[in-house]
């Protein structure tokens, strides 16, 4: 295999800047920014330091092949010429799924059976087997078919990037941990400035800020499918990073971060994630409706994720619910306000026209980053 892999990163579309940053943070090499994707090349130790500490990315995958598939035969040949006998183990087992968008091949059942076909003869025909087990770990194959165009990936993460181990329980409608971390990289926040969140609900905004805050890698506290591939990227590899995380992490930090929500139970479920995550002495969390968002400094940040009223009944208490946002808002001097939704009268109800917005797909959902902007603190003299 190549000293260096091609690696494919998912995000949500609108994010790819701060996707961007990060993996310049981490020393990937030779990026592109695509729409809702960043290409990267890195060697077995970028996999186990991208799939550890990237906050605001779904999954890392490994590239094995582009190339144009109109035909069955076509898909079948690109699988065949991967080198597969170098990938996976004799008992490797190896799982397909993927998607098919305005091509030829539209059955997505059908072009897993013809790739896992491919797969099983190249590994049959190298390994000199007529048996493959697939008892040992697993290699999952992700294919993508775009306007006839076939990629064929391996999945290093397995279970999205967005599940960080320390969200057991959810309120409903729950924003995803990598977008959430995505948005407040999107505002200027820093740690030693305050941040409050009026609709916490299980606590994601407050939490993803408290683990940038002190430092805490997002991936810290789960697994990962390429641990077990071991002929790909030696156990030392996440050994030596997941030690390198260890050491970045800085508890002792002061910080302003709050989370309300109307919900005492809700409020229940956030401070025990916050447990979870290791970041609960860094978090106030408190039952508190809207309407008492208040804070005696300067400066802040209010970063929400509202209801929007995907249901009906609830569409009715939108107006009431924004203006009391925007009426509390206006009473802190100085604070800026970022607000994602899909609500489209925010504006009207908030009492004021966005400084800016940035359109951003959550999940199929299209939502607007809105910003209200304070200004900026004065400089400290150094």
């Amino acid at each position: 295999m190549p000293a260096k892999f091609e690696l494919i990163a998912p995000c949500f579309f609108g994010c790819e800047a701060t996707a961007k940053f990060e993996l310049t943070r981490i020393g990937a090499e030779n990026i592109r920014v695509g729409d809702g994707r960043l290409t990267f090349a890195g060697g077995p130790e970028m996999i186990a330091a991208a799939n550890l500490n990237l906050r605001t990315v779904e999954r890392v995958m490994l590239l094995l092949n582009t190339y144009p598939a109109s035909t069955f035969d076509e898909l079948f040949d690109g699988v065949y010429s991967i080198p597969w006998e170098e990938l996976l183990p004799a008992d490797a087992a190896f799982p397909v799924t993927g998607s098919s968008l305005n091509s030829q091949l539209t059955s997505v059942p059908a072009c897993q059976s013809i790739i896992k076909k491919a797969v099983v003869k190249r590994l049959m025909n190298k390994h000199h087997t007529s048996v493959l087990p697939e008892t040992g770990a697993e290699y999952k194959i992700r294919f993508m078919l775009r306007k006839n165009v076939c990629e064929i990936m391996l999945d290093t993460t397995g279970e999205g990037l967005h599940k960080r181990g320390y969200r057991t329980l959810t309120s409903k409608a729950p924003i995803t941990e990598t977008l959430a971390a995505a948005l407040i990289m999107l505002t200027p926040w820093k740690s030693d400035r305050i941040l409050v969140d009026p609709f916490c609900g299980s606590g994601t905004f407050p939490i993803e800020a408290a683990m940038m805050a002190a430092n805490i890698a997002p991936g810290m506290n789960r697994e990962f499918t390429a641990e077990q591939w071991e002929n790909l990227i030696p156990k030392k590899e996440w050994y030596m990073a997941i030690e390198e995380a260890n050491d970045n992490i800085c508890m002792d930090i002061e910080t302003d971060i709050q989370g309300f929500d109307i919900d005492e139970n809700v409020i229940k479920i956030a401070r025990q994630n916050a447990c979870n995550a290791g970041v609960d002495k860094l978090i106030h969390f408190q039952a508190r409706d809207v309407r008492q968002l208040s804070h005696a400094k300067k400066y802040g940040f209010v970063i929400t994720n509202p209801p929007y009223g995907e249901r009906l009944e609830e569409k009715e208490a939108l107006p009431a619910l924004y203006t009391a946002l925007g009426e509390q808002f206006a009473k802190l001097d100085s604070w800026s306000a970022y607000v994602i939704t899909s609500y489209t009268d925010i504006e009207k109800y908030f009492g004021r026209k966005a400084d800016k917005n940035r359109k951003i797909y959550n999940g199929m959902l299209k939502t607007y980053f809105y910003s209200f902007l304070g200004p900026k603190p004065p400089k400290k003299n150094v």
